[in-house]
């Protein structure tokens, strides 16, 4: 967000050439990709006919097309080896393997990848061949689809590869399970290492969020209580809930896969918050967030008083860096915003989160530059908040850094601030379009890594060039389409509906471009949540638990009569 008028650059498209390229291909392959969770294990007398599936004798038995492969020892699915693989302007660094097959026999053909768009599929099958694809895989992300061989088929073609352009991908673990063909086999998956990391989020009287680092080789976790099984998920994250109040808990974790159940991680003791101390505070299940400008750069001067009920999230806009590396601090412009007084300030806060608000810090800015590159810095902007929070009674913060971030120790900042707040924290995002256009860019990845203690990314979709949405074609800024096809990419990205808003200007002063009426918000809105209004693209599925919407600011809310709120806030506020 800037602190005057909008100049972010605009965003950065692909060529003309390989968009369409692009757009075709995943055109054809979306009801393909759309198939495979549901495919079927093989059976247990089925075999892996691939040789070398795990690179563990480096390219032995593959080819890849220009030199564009190599074998590496990091990063690794499992064992020593694994694939890496970069694609040129002009080629798309395939890299196959022919498999023998048996004829008229079904075969699960399988991959862990890295990168984005990386297809692996199957040629000369004699049926139909088959791919699948991934848009980005930040971490190892098993690729799978299902095949059957002709009757004559003794040989089949596998291949992994990129798309033109794009950064290098990774892949490991080959597998092509079905009858032996007399080609030879590859073993099986191996029990997985005891996972490590193991740390404690945001707690309340009744829950606990862990995490914990993923384990090469695991497709699930399991979680203990105290020794006692509580259940399992697929990712790095669990909300262990129903405990009591002020009560000391041990934690253990441990990965599975086919071949069985690791050893469990070292255990971690973590205490649920007093009872009746609440825990994060409660935002609605639809909230409209808003910022305000400690500033006056032409926009109505408001005091925290001033901003209408239809925000439920107010974002004081903005901390101030400090000269201690990570560490922020903030200073009201009283004389700015006509002698506002720090006692009126902080008398204000109180009183919206008495009326059910919520008011946060936002960190950043068009012009603010905060730097957490180590765990030092990460200390220090953790510490620098939590302090803040309680000298003006913050509820959370705003990470607004449009300079960049480093997702490990923003991350680690972030789960320290949660620490020390005990669960009673809003956290918020507002990201440049750029920045979440895949989960391998550092606000993405930021984003996931602390999901559990998330409350809404409010994605900035303004001043910004076109973008590609989630069904790989490209829109303009300003139309219900862009609003909602990249809305669509958070949303099957990884975060939870809850966790998505849409972040506009409030009118067209305030910002470069990308303003919109607020119809075409409430159109969105009503696309994502129920399936109407949509434009162009319609999300294959609805998002009832949509979080709502953003605006830069209440104060050119305000000079404009506070047109937006008024439209927009009732109507996010009137979601399923």
């Amino acid at each position: 967000m800037p602190r005057t008028a909008h100049t972010r650059p605009t965003g950065r498209t692909r060529p003309t050439r390989h968009r369409r390229l692009l757009a075709a291909a995943l055109t054809a392959l979306a009801a393909t990709a759309a198939t495979l969770s549901g495919s079927a294990p093989a059976a247990a007398a089925d075999v892996n006919v691939a040789r070398n599936a795990g690179y563990e004798s480096g390219l032995s038995n593959w080819t890849c097309s220009a030199g564009s492969g190599s074998a590496v020892g990091s990063p690794v699915h499992s064992g020593t080896g694994a694939l890496k693989a970069s694609p040129t302007p002009s080629d798309n660094a395939t890299c196959s393997q022919t498999v023998a097959v048996k004829p008229g026999s079904a075969y699960r053909l399988s991959a862990y990848v890295q990168g984005s768009y990386v297809y692996l599929g199957a040629s000369g099958t004699g049926t139909t061949d088959v791919s699948t694809w991934t848009p980005s895989a930040t971490d190892w992300q098993q690729l799978s689809t299902t095949f059957t061989t002709g009757p004559t088929t003794t040989s089949v073609t596998v291949y992994t590869h990129g798309w033109y352009g794009q950064p290098a991908y990774y892949a490991d673990d080959f597998s092509v399970l079905g009858s032996a063909g007399g080609g030879g086999t590859d073993p099986g998956p191996q029990v997985p290492d005891a996972p490590g990391g193991l740390t404690a989020g945001a707690v309340t009287p009744s829950s606990v969020a862990l995490s914990w680092t993923p384990v090469s080789g695991a497709t699930g976790y399991t979680v203990y209580r105290d020794g006692t099984k509580y259940g399992t998920v697929n990712g790095t994250s669990a909300t262990v809930s129903g405990l009591a109040a002020a009560t000391s808990y041990r934690f253990q974790v441990s990965g599975t896969n086919s071949a069985g159940e690791s050893a469990r991680s070292a255990p971690l003791t973590a205490t649920t918050a007093p009872s009746g101390s609440g825990g994060t505070p409660a935002v609605p299940r639809h909230a409209v967030t808003g910022y305000w400008q400690n500033f006056n750069n032409g926009a109505t001067v408001q005091k925290i008083s001033d901003v209408p009920a239809q925000y439920d999230i107010i974002a004081v806009a903005f901390a101030d860096a400090t000269t201690t590396p990570g560490a922020v601090t903030f200073n009201l412009d009283s004389a700015g915003l006509g002698g506002y007084t720090v006692d009126q300030f902080k008398a204000d806060i109180k009183a919206k989160q008495a009326a059910g608000k919520s008011v946060i810090l936002s960190i950043g800015g068009e012009r603010g530059t905060v730097s957490v590159n180590d765990s030092a810095s990460a200390a220090n902007f953790a510490t620098s908040l939590y302090t803040l929070m309680q000298q003006y009674g913050f509820d959370g913060v705003d990470i607004d850094l449009e300079n960049g971030l480093n997702p490990t120790y923003m991350s680690q900042a972030l789960r320290s601030l949660s620490q020390k707040s005990g669960g009673h924290l809003v956290l918020t995002m507002a990201p440049q379009t750029l920045d979440m256009q895949s989960t391998s860019g550092g606000y993405f990845q930021t984003a996931l890594n602390v999901k559990d203690i998330l409350t809404v990314v409010n994605m900035q979709y303004y001043n910004s060039g076109s973008m590609l949405g989630c069904d790989g074609k490209v829109y303009s800024q300003g139309t219900v389409d862009f609003l909602t096809a990249l809305a669509c990419i958070q949303l099957e990205g990884g975060l939870d509906p809850s966790q998505v808003g849409l972040g506009l200007p409030a009118s067209t002063r305030g910002a470069g471009s990308g303003y919109v009426d607020p119809s075409v918000v409430n159109a969105a809105l009503d696309c994502l949540a129920k399936g109407t209004s949509c434009g162009s693209f319609k999300p294959a599925r609805t998002y009832p638990g949509l979080r709502g919407a953003m605006t830069w600011s209440t104060n050119w809310d305000a000079a404009s009569g506070n047109a937006w709120s008024n439209a927009v806030g009732p109507h996010v506020h009137g979601l399923p």
